[in-house]
């Protein structure tokens, strides 16, 4: 027995008692977890107050009343206000509030009482309002029909309840959170552990305890005072052993890589393990996806630029006007236009619209960002079975060693399939489905089982010990043909027993070859007759001197949608790859049905799990490259591939529903799986697809693209604008005797600007934007300002010219002196301004010719036009002396005509050539 460090139980346990311990009513029944693993099977029950059959629905109530749901404090959302809060802390809402509290005390605080002037103010706390209101609303909205979708995925586990009026206990599948102390729940391969167990029985049970410890490599769990079976009498103990070592526990979110067991429930929810981490991780700081950084990394691009800029204009105007309060003023606004304050708005509700575009599809996403990182890919690695071929797999054959149709062996296979008792994968199904749909196995009626080995990735095989009617012990075994070989020492051939030497062995290689050629996948059966004996526990050292005995082969159909699928993911540049721990013959022709060139032996195309597993990191990832289909990996080697084309620069996809595919799924930049999938699958994953339809990846490619895409949309053309604006500024501060716009103005034009952006989640992309993958990069970002922004200023600045000029304000000035002129600029460059910032939205959201070869969505249309409008609108209604306008005359409209149309073609000849240089556009 291993002796365990007392000080740390507490502290590790989350019991009661232990500083990080939830507050529990005395009549709980948990105790210390490892205290459990100390105290036989027996005891362990009685602490609990259960029996090895199951709790009664009374218990199970009462004992829910103490100790509450099986969830842990992470599992939920936040709540509301919480979440209202959160919508408000993103740097552009601190900087408008930094910007409102300066502005307070130079507007308010130390200003005349006739001077005070609160509307810079209600305007800079309007746009904090509109930002934070509006991403709370959606991100609340998307976060409750996130929790819904993600009810219909749900993680169930096998719980023994007792029935008074039942003689015997009910097995019944119920979701995790519905267990409590003293449930008796079962486990096998494929399984999550849905609570922190004691285990009372198990056989060859290997758990992945990753989650918790990140250590990839499976650990043998048993019983340490129960029944040890020989090959653990002799464990070693250790002293201060880790509580995560202790043999006979099996903790809450780990899973069963292989082997089955029997356990009682010693702890749930937050008095788990998991539920004491869980504490710890909500309190941190949770760690940045490739999303966050990109979001990131451009927010404080614009943040920085903002702090160069805003500076200078503050000591122009200063300088040059000496009027420094007004020029602080003036230099506050400006940093407003600068703040593009409905980023994170923009951003969560092109997200959440994602999201609830692809519920629509039946596809469950998880976690908001991956759509995103959907659109980001640019690998797509998949395993085979049910995800390219249609999980309908059908035994078509049942031959003897000579190639006959041998009903002895389809018995064998029948036999050792009906009596498993671990995860039935789709080939079992097939073979109990094919056998008892055309025999009569009433003579088989007296065979019991005996033992079991169970499967596992490495073996490859599984065995089960039987006694047929007359007393004889048989240990019937089918798996993978290499592996089966491996442990066989004879075969039937011609109704006698022979030797299986090299030649023999040599031969039926080939014809299990020729069967993959023909592609069926292939499975051994042997069985051995064993000495009869009683208690005996079989271990997978027993499975040998095996009699093969035939052949099993089954048909497994690709999916009628998995050829269109790699089409449309190809054009749209996605690199499909096949990760299987298949045959690779097999496999191969499945690659070829469904349009993949996996090419000929020795090409490179073709790498298996031996090759991966002797090559290191270095050439692995120049290998990966070209490789496309990946054959008889092991789970940690699929991982493996993953890591070695994320370290080549690629965005990674993997598309899995197997206990294998877990560790590729949590490593892969977006971790797709099925709702039909095991537990721990669908748990890793960030999207559950709820139908297997394989065009559903194609359409979440697009909505991913889409979502970025209108994202980067709002990022260069309001960074390009106000980069823009700003260079127009600094001309006029320098030129004119007065700002060219009130601080007033400046900051309604910004508003008017920002709230007609609101519907740029709505709008579409181009064809040729969406046919590549893309990433965050500050870089483009920062070109794309420095291109498009001064082509603005250049009509900014001819406007000036033509107000001073055409306009009067020049001679106004001249004839008064101080202000005298200043309405009429300003007036005619906020018109200018906003219908230029506005109309330019058409010029910059598509690389092609606006209205001629692409047009904005109605919603992006109406909101501009509505702006534009507004523009015009405001120098001509009652506010326009309030806010210091002055009418214009007709004729200033031609000219705003004339500039918008040169602009226009500046605009799209700067597209041109930025294209033409930059290779693409965005």
């Amino acid at each position: 027995m291993k002796q365990v460090n007392e000080a740390l139980l507490p502290r590790l346990s989350g019991a009661p008692g232990s500083p990080t311990a939830p507050r529990t009513p005395r009549t709980s029944r948990i105790m210390p977890i490892a205290r459990h693993a100390q105290l036989s099977a027996q005891d362990s029950l009685e602490a609990l107050h259960a029996r090895r059959d199951g709790l009664t629905a009374a218990e199970v109530v009462a004992r829910r009343a103490v100790d509450g749901l099986n969830e842990v404090s992470h599992d939920k959302p936040a709540p509301a206000w919480l979440q209202l809060l959160s919508a408000f802390r993103n740097p552009f809402v601190m900087v408008l509030l930094g910007l409102a509290t300066v502005s307070y005390f130079t507007d308010v605080h130390f200003a005349a009482p006739a001077d005070r002037e609160w509307t810079g103010i209600v305007i800079m706390m309007t746009m904090v309002a509109i930002s934070g209101l509006l991403r709370f609303v959606q991100e609340y909205r998307s976060g409750r029909a996130a929790e819904r979708l993600k009810s219909m995925v749900r993680s169930t586990a096998t719980v023994l309840r007792r029935d008074l009026q039942a003689s015997v206990p009910v097995r019944c599948e119920l979701p995790m959170s519905e267990l409590v102390p003293g449930d008796i729940v079962e486990l096998q391969a494929g399984d999550m552990i849905p609570a922190d167990v004691r285990l009372l029985h198990s056989r060859d049970l290997f758990i992945s305890q990753a989650i918790l410890t990140g250590e990839a490599i499976p650990v043998e769990k048993y019983d340490t005072l129960g029944n040890v079976s020989a090959k653990h009498a002799d464990a070693p103990s250790r002293e201060g052993a880790s509580l995560l070592d202790l043999a006979g526990m099996c903790f809450m979110g780990t899973n069963v890589v292989s082997g089955t067991a029997t356990a009682v429930v010693a702890a749930t929810g937050q008095n788990t393990y998991f539920g004491s981490l869980a504490r710890n991780v909500t309190s941190t700081k949770r760690v940045e996806t490739s999303f966050d950084r990109g979001v990131n990394s451009v927010s404080w691009l614009l943040i920085k630029f903002m702090l160069i800029m805003v500076p200078i204009v503050f000591l122009i105007n200063g300088v040059t006007k000496g009027d420094w309060v007004t020029a602080l003023t003036f230099a506050l606004a400006v940093a407003v236009g600068l703040t593009p304050e409905m980023l994170p708005m923009i951003v969560s509700t092109n997200l959440a619209k994602g999201a609830v575009a692809m519920a629509r599809r039946k596809v469950v996403v998880k976690r908001l960002n991956s759509v995103q990182n959907f659109g980001a890919m640019d690998v797509l690695c998949t395993d085979k079975t049910g995800t390219l071929t249609q999980d309908r797999i059908i035994l078509e054959h049942h031959f003897n060693v000579d190639g006959e149709e041998d009903d002895d062996v389809l018995r064998l296979g029948w036999l050792n399939s009906v009596h498993q008792s671990g995860q039935r994968n789709l080939m079992d199904r097939a073979i109990v489905t094919s056998a008892q749909e055309t025999r009569d196995w009433s003579a088989c009626a007296g065979v019991e089982k005996v033992d079991e080995i169970p499967f596992d990735f490495v073996r490859r095989r599984l065995s089960v010990v039987v006694r047929d009617a007359d007393g004889a012990l048989d240990m019937i075994t089918k798996g993978a043909v290499e592996e089966m070989l491996a442990v066989s020492t004879h075969a039937i051939v011609g109704g006698r027993e022979v030797p299986l030497d090299g030649s023999l062995r040599e031969r039926l290689l080939r014809r299990a070859e020729e069967y993959n050629r023909d592609g069926f996948r292939v499975l051994v059966v042997a069985a051995r007759r064993l000495p009869a004996q009683d208690g005996v526990q079989f271990a997978a050292a027993d499975e040998r001197d095996l009699v093969v005995r035939g052949f099993l082969t089954f048909l497994d159909p690709p999916k009628d949608s998995a050829l269109a699928a790699i089409r449309a993911l190809n054009e749209y540049g996605v690199a499909v790859k096949v990760l299987t721990g298949d045959n690779p013959i097999v496999a191969a022709r499945v690659c070829r049905e469904v349009g993949l060139d996996v090419g000929v032996a020795g090409d490179g195309r073709l790498m298996l799990g031996a090759d991966i597993e002797g090559t290191d990191d270095a050439v692995l990832r120049r290998r990966v490259e070209s490789a496309v289909l990946f054959a008889k990996l092991t789970p940690l080697q699929k991982s493996r591939v993953v890591k070695a084309l994320q370290a080549n620069g690629h965005t990674v996809g993997f598309l899995g529903d197997g206990i294998n595919d877990a560790p590729a799924l949590r490593d892969a930049d977006v971790g797709i799986s099925v709702d039909s999938g095991a537990d721990i699958a669908k748990e890793t994953a960030d999207i559950v697809l709820l139908e297997k339809d394989l065009m559903v990846l194609e359409q979440g490619v697009v909505m991913g693209r889409e979502t970025f895409g209108n994202i980067l949309k709002y990022l260069n053309m309001t960074a390009s604008s106000n980069f823009g604006n700003v260079l127009s500024v600094l001309v006029a501060s320098a030129w004119l005797p007065w700002e060219p716009m009130l601080a007033l103005q400046l900051l309604i034009q910004n508003l008017v600007y920002d709230i007609s952006q609101l519907t740029l989640p709505w709008d579409h992309m181009d064809d040729e934007f969406m046919k590549k993958p893309r990433k965050w990069e500050a870089g483009n970002i920062r070109r794309f300002m420095l291109w498009l922004g001064p082509t603005s200023s250049v009509f900014d600045i001819t406007t000036y010219a033509l107000m001073w000029t055409v306009f009067g304000a020049g001679a106004a000035y001249a004839l008064r002196g101080g202000d005298g002129g200043q309405a009429i600029m300003n007036s005619g460059w906020f018109i200018e301004g906003l219908v230029s910032q506005t109309f330019v939205v058409h010029m910059l959201r598509t690389r092609r010719i606006p209205f001629l070869q692409s047009t904005a969505a109605s919603p992006v249309l109406l909101s501009t036009c509505a702006a534009i409008g507004l523009a015009c609108w405001l120098p001509f209604s009652p506010l326009a002396e309030a806010m210091g306008f002055v009418s214009l005359p007709p004729v200033y409209f031609a000219w705003l005509i004339l500039t918008m149309a040169g602009y226009v073609a500046l605009t799209q000849q700067v597209k041109t050539a930025y294209i033409r240089r930059n290779g693409g556009w965005y």
